[in-house]
């Protein structure tokens, strides 16, 4: 089903959404035949269930559906997608039983449930329609469902069909599509613009290493976004297992991210100037891979020590970072599917950022809450500076030792911005391991959603 929302007809179904507590008193309400069929259903109320109920000639006439407890929707985001399979074809339209508050998230999530990546093959799932409830913004979460749709066909399509050359036309079409102006510095010529650790990362692949620079408005404050698009990771010299390997067709979730947060912002409109930064690189294995022990100069003059080419994401995010700062944007936020490190603190559920701003780490919490993207803050530690500081070189891409592995690239990263007066980074997973409600298994935004919704107060927009 396309990820909008249903028109409602004469065929459309009311849709009932009853607590556990309450299925007693909703059942004795009831027509006689809704009540003897939900009773003989055995429904509970509980969250994933579902109880189509037929009129008089057997066809599906209206359907209730569980919402679980309180403390039992606090352990699952989007309640109603849990149950939209299990109801008969059609459209539906929400009868009550669901918190103002609650509505537009559980919309949302009801939209998110109708997915597929059908790129090689239909996938798309058999999800019901639903009529968008009275009192939200429908074309605002619809936006919000296509930009998500957006970011997890970049994350799942393979590296194959996903180097540097497609997530660059990807972008460009991006662009396109909201007369955004797009510029990309390929290969030998990432060298003659000063992006020496970009051309280092990448210069071993058979697609050249680019730096995708894409603007968009032109009023209001400046706003840049920063998102590793490292196409595929082999972990260059320091070549990966092959069980760490698998999923690194994931390794451009934060460019992925990005293009989706840009969409929401472009389609929503917001009053502000809008720059995107992608470095897009493959890193491979070949005669001309930059190798452990080399010493890199970027593009803001501090030299790197390469300890491990498997810590290249925050290499092509620092020239990225660099040239950003350059503008004094009034904010930058930087994403990646940077650390193994994240994933050990938070899981792969929650979305991990690290920002020195407390009024602005406080709007984007806020935010994750209210836009069903859940995140975490993390430190920047400072008495962990000394780990990133090798003595021969003005940094070390991987210190030694395994600790703070997620807190020491950002100190990383953070080195790179200096003038920008607010900066935001996200460790991101971009991957959702096993399917949940309105989350199929594969590519999965993370962090967008709650940075739209903290930009408004951010920016003052």
């Amino acid at each position: 089903m396309p990820m909008t929302f249903a028109p409602e007809t004469a065929a459309t179904r009311p849709l009932h959404v009853v607590e556990p507590d309450e299925v007693e008193v909703w059942i004795a309400q009831q027509d006689d035949r809704t009540r003897l069929w939900v009773e003989s259903s055995g429904f509970t109320g509980a969250i994933g269930s579902a109880v189509t109920v037929p009129d008089a000639s057997g066809a599906p006439a209206s359907a209730v559906i569980g919402y679980g407890t309180a403390a039992q929707r606090a352990r699952q985001r989007f309640v109603l997608a849990a149950a939209a399979p299990q109801l008969a074809p059609g459209s539906y339209s929400l009868a009550g039983g669901v918190a103002e508050d609650d509505l537009a998230t559980e919309s949302l999530g009801w939209l998110l449930s109708g997915y597929g990546f059908c790129r090689y093959r239909e996938n798309t799932p058999k999800i019901p329609g639903l009529v968008a409830p009275a009192g939200i913004d429908a074309a605002r979460i619809e936006t919000l469902a296509e930009a998500e749709a957006l970011t997890r066909d970049l994350v799942n399509t393979p590296a194959a069909d996903m180097g540097p050359e497609a997530l660059e036309a990807a972008a460009r079409a991006l662009a396109e599509r909201f007369g955004a102006s797009i510029a990309v510095t390929t290969g030998e010529d990432l060298l003659r613009d000063n992006f020496p650790m970009i051309h280092a990362v990448g210069r071993a692949a058979v697609q050249a290493p680019r730096l995708i620079d894409m603007r968009w408005g032109d009023s209001g404050p400046m706003l840049t976004l920063v998102g590793k698009g490292v196409c595929f990771d082999t972990g260059g010299l320091n070549l990966k297992p092959g069980s760490s390997m698998g999923l690194m067709k994931k390794d451009m979730g934060g460019a992925a991210n990005v293009l989706g947060l840009a969409h929401i912002i472009m389609a929503q409109g917001l009053p502000l100037r809008l720059r995107v930064l992608i470095p897009a690189v493959e890193n491979s294995v070949s005669s001309g891979s930059f190798r452990p022990q080399d010493i890199l100069t970027s593009r803001k003059g501090l030299t790197v020590e390469i300890n491990n080419t498997d810590a290249e994401g925050r290499l092509v995010l620092a020239d990225a970072l660099a040239l950003g700062d350059e503008e004094k944007p009034d904010l930058m936020i930087s994403m990646a599917t940077l650390t193994g490190a994240a994933r050990v603190a938070v899981g792969p559920d929650l979305a991990p950022f690290y920002c020195d701003d407390e009024t602005f780490a406080i709007e984007l919490e806020q935010a994750g809450r209210r836009m069903a993207d859940p995140l975490w803050r993390m430190p920047f530690w400072e008495p962990y500076e000394a780990m990133i500081e090798p003595g021969i070189a003005d940094l070390d891409n991987a210190p030694s030792g395994g600790f703070a592995g997620s807190i020491t690239a950002a100190l990383f990263l953070r080195r790179f911005v200096e003038d920008c007066p607010r900066y935001a980074h996200f460790d991101i997973y971009a991957w959702q391991p096993r399917p949940a409600a309105g989350r199929s298994k594969g590519g999965l935004g993370q962090g967008a959603r709650a940075i739209f919704g903290a930009l408004p107060q951010a920016l003052n927009l």
